[in-house]
Parts: C-alpha cells; structure tokens; sequence
C-alpha cells in the first residue's frame, strides 16, 4: 500500500503515483487530508483515475463522501472509529468496500474486529520521522500479537526493504510505506524493490 503525501515533493503527487504503480503496486491510500475539501476532491480525481488505469485499489483516508464521490475502493479511518462509523461507511461505499482502521497497539487492532473493519494499518512497527507521537516501535512482535485479532494487518511506519521479510514472518498481510515512496528519486525502482522483498 502506497501511503500518499504530497509534502516535500519536486514533483506533482499524480505523477509520483503514476511512477509508483508503474512499478508494479495495486494499493494507494489517498492521504493529504490537509487540503481543503474542493482541491483535495480535484487531487483526488486525478489520483483516482491513474489508479483505476493501472487495475490498482484506491482507498480513502477518512473521508467517505470523498471515497464515494471518487468511486474508490474503500476508506480507511482513524484509530478511533467504531462500530457505528464502521456501519456508516459500509452502508454508503457497499457491501463490498474495504474499510481499512489505523491502529497503534493489538488492543486496538481486537478494537477495530470488533467494530467490523476488513482490516488495519498497525504502526509504527520500526522508528518513523512521519510517527513519532504513537508510543515506542511496535516490532515483528507487534504484529504477531496483533494478529490474534483474526484481521489482516498492514504494517506500517519505518518500512524497507530489508524488514520486509521479518514483517512477513510475524504474520503482516501486507506492508504501508510512504515516505520512501513519496520521496524516492525514482518512486518506480523503489516500488519494485518494495515487492520483490515481499516476493522473496
């Protein structure tokens, strides 16, 4: 899952994304939540259609009027939602809409089962610059404990190449890497490299 974030860019968001699933992802969370709702509804529609054009999920964050007006994929909300946002948002996305929930500890993640959500970003799992109010590294263990849930977990925060495989390990369904997607010199190659570790 690439994580969008448009901060420190030399380069349009569209285009970073285009590269990004040029390098083989199928998953992109649309983030940038900062931007009023008319330019990040704009932003969006670009994002979306790339996405769509490279057969890839487009997910919502926390905004499911956004995630319906889009023709996305799913939305993925914050850490506190439950039940009844949950509900709210499979009632106007479908049946079929992937609803993603941001967890930072295993209680949260047993939370989230709970409440009905597909699945969860657990972070951080290794230090961030982009996570630094949400308690110590969680680690592999983090993971495996937090997979006692019965939900399919993305790991998130401080992810490379070369954790991958631990992350694999301890039980993630997939992985969330923004910065060193966002801010790669070449966001294609770093994609690639991101799916081989997970290949191997």
């Amino acid at each position: 899952m690439a994580v969008t974030d448009r901060h420190g860019l030399s380069r349009p968001l569209g285009d970073t994304v285009q590269a990004i699933l040029d390098g083989g992802a199928r998953w992109i969370w649309f983030r940038d939540r900062d931007l009023e709702p008319e330019a990040r509804r704009e932003l969006g529609t670009d994002i979306a259609a790339r996405t769509r054009a490279g057969g890839a999920f487009l997910t919502v964050g926390g905004d499911v009027a956004l995630a319906q007006a889009l023709g996305a994929d799913g939305v993925h909300l914050g850490g506190r939602a439950g039940s009844e946002a949950v509900a709210a948002a499979r009632a106007t996305l479908g049946p079929d809409a992937l609803i993603g929930v941001s967890a930072h500890a295993p209680a949260e993640v047993e939370a989230a089962a709970t409440a009905g959500a597909d699945y969860v970003t657990l972070s951080p799992i290794y230090p961030t610059a982009s996570k630094p109010g949400y308690g110590p590294a969680l680690g592999p263990a983090g993971i495996a404990a937090a997979r006692c849930a019965g939900l399919p977990v993305v790991a998130l925060g401080g992810i490379t190449a070369d954790c991958i495989p631990a992350c694999r390990e301890a039980g993630a369904s997939g992985i969330a890497v923004m910065g060193g997607l966002m801010r790669a010199a070449d966001p294609s190659a770093a994609a690639r490299a991101l799916l081989a570790a997970w290949a191997e």
